[in-house]
Order: structure tokens, then sequence, then C-alpha cells
């Protein structure tokens, strides 16, 4: 299918109303990018914040006549006659093979690699780990991601039991069981997410020793190792029940924390854990600690 998108820069407090406007014109999809490459950290619950400069793009069938929609938005006061404009045609593409196409075979640390399920691997030798994360979050391409997965690399997990807290597609959970770890618990609040954890657990033969749950089904139990890949509000936000869930001496590795916000989430859980040293990759930190006994 063909598609065309229509290009608008607002100011950030007309932004919305022209997104609206868009979608009341049909558009498929409505996204909203910084028109000034001005980077913009994580919002507050229930906030959303937008550029100062924002480019609003909205995504039309081909056969839509945008002419009109573009007079229609003419008349709306935030844009006015001649509003500047860009409107490009897309080329219609396979985007799930684009996609595809893209995704290659990762080593993190020394003996541990992510392969696409549909290539070979590698390195037959090394632990692999056979990965289609479907709609799921999580392929070991983000920095956050890649931190966790290189401490596991490194990590004794033999005969241990891990929880990955917002497991997304599985992959810290199967990486943990596949380099030794003996039960693996996945918790997240996407039911899309617990499928694909445990496709791809299925996929890689430890389905048997991993079980999944949504919040409201959280288990009541503790674990030697609790892998949180969130971000920085909800590591804060759910600082109680991420604790709990870590035996004593038990290990905490929490990332999705950008490195000016490591202090604030380690303030959050200083008084029950020691702070191993920060590991950094990009603008992203790893915080590594060890639950007071």
């Amino acid at each position: 299918m063909a598609w065309q998108q229509l290009k608008i820069n607002v100011k950030a407090e007309h932004a919305e109303a022209v997104g609206e406007m868009l979608s009341a014109n049909k558009a498929l999809a409505v996204t909203f990018f910084d028109a000034k490459n001005t980077p913009i950290y994580e919002p507050k619950p229930g906030e959303f914040i937008l550029w100062q400069d924002t480019q609003v793009v909205g995504l039309f069938d081909a056969s839509d006549d945008l002419r009109l929609v573009i007079k229609r938005l003419e008349k709306a006061k935030a844009l006015g006659r001649g509003f500047v404009h860009v409107l490009d045609q897309l080329e219609d593409k396979d985007w799930i093979r684009e996609w595809m196409d893209n995704f290659h075979p990762m080593q993190f640390g020394k003996r541990l690699w992510i392969c696409p399920s549909w290539l070979d691997e590698p390195d037959p030798e090394a632990v692999n780990i056979l990965l289609d994360p479907g709609l799921a979050f999580g392929t070991g391409t983000h920095p956050t991601t890649s931190l966790c997965l290189q401490w596991l690399d490194s990590a004794n997990v033999a005969g241990k039991t891990v929880i990955d807290f917002g497991c997304g597609s599985g992959i810290l959970a199967i990486a943990a069981l596949k380099l030794g770890a003996a039960k693996g618990i996945g918790i997240d609040i996407d039911p899309q997410a617990l499928q694909a954890t445990m496709e791809n657990a299925t996929r890689n033969k430890v389905d048997s020793k991993l079980a999944v749950f949504l919040p409201a089904n959280q288990p009541e139990l503790q674990a030697d190792i609790v892998i949180a890949n969130i971000l920085a509000a909800p590591l804060k936000e759910l600082c109680q029940i991420i604790s709990d869930y870590c035996a004593p001496n038990g290990q905490l590795v929490m990332s999705g924390v950008l490195q000016e916000q490591a202090e604030q989430v380690k303030s959050y859980y200083q008084e029950a854990f020691t702070f191993q040293a920060t590991e950094i990759e990009g603008e992203w930190v790893r915080l590594t600690a060890t639950k007071n006994a």
C-alpha cells in the first residue's frame, strides 16, 4: 500500500491542535518530531512534553487529495494562509522485511550472542539466543538492553532465580536461563510482551524454566537476581515492589536511566542496597547493587 505524509512545523503550543486537525482530516497516524534536534528527557507521570519547535507529521493514504486538507488547515488560526509545509510520497515497502534486514547477530561480552531467529548462528559454540521480538521491546540494540546483557555475560547466574521486571521480548530472562539460571520470571504490563517472551523462550528451549505474569498477578517470591530495564520514573515509583523481589544478598540490576537521573534513582534504593560502580554506555547507565542482609 502506498502512502503520503504531510509535515508541518509549528510552535509547541500549537502542535497538539494541529495534530488533532490532521486526525480530523483522515490522517491514519500523527507523529511529533523535534524540529531543531532539541533533546527531551523522560516526562513526569501523566505529563506530555513537546519541543519548542515541533514538526507534526500526518500519514495519509496515497489516494487522499491533500490539497483539500491543506486548504482546510489554512483556515486555522494556529497556521494561517501560506503556512510552511512539506508533502512527501512514501515508497511502498515491506516494512517487516525492511526491519528484518537491519537486525543482525550481536555479541555481548565474551560468550553471549543475540541472533535473529531467521538467520544462522554466527558462533555455534557460543551461548546463542534466537530472538524474534514481535511487537515487544528488546533486541539488544538499545544501550540499556546492551548494558544488562553485558552484565549477565560476566555474572555467575548458575542455579539462580532471575526476575526480568518489564520483560518486553524476554531477552534478559532468556539470556539468564541460557547462561545457567535455574528459573526465570518475566513481568510486564503488556500482554503482547508476555506472549512474545514465551514464544522466544520456546524458540530457545527454556520455556519450562520460565513463567510470566502481569503486575496484577505477580507472585510473592524473592529472587537471587532482579533485573529492571525500564525507566527512571517507574524505577522510583515501584521501588518498594522491586526491592521486595530481591532476596537478602541478592543482586539488583537497573537500566533505562540517563546519566543525570542516576543519583536520584539510587537515592530511592540506597537504604536497602549497596551500590557498585555505575556503568555508562552513551547517555545511559546501568546501576548494580547488592541487597543488604
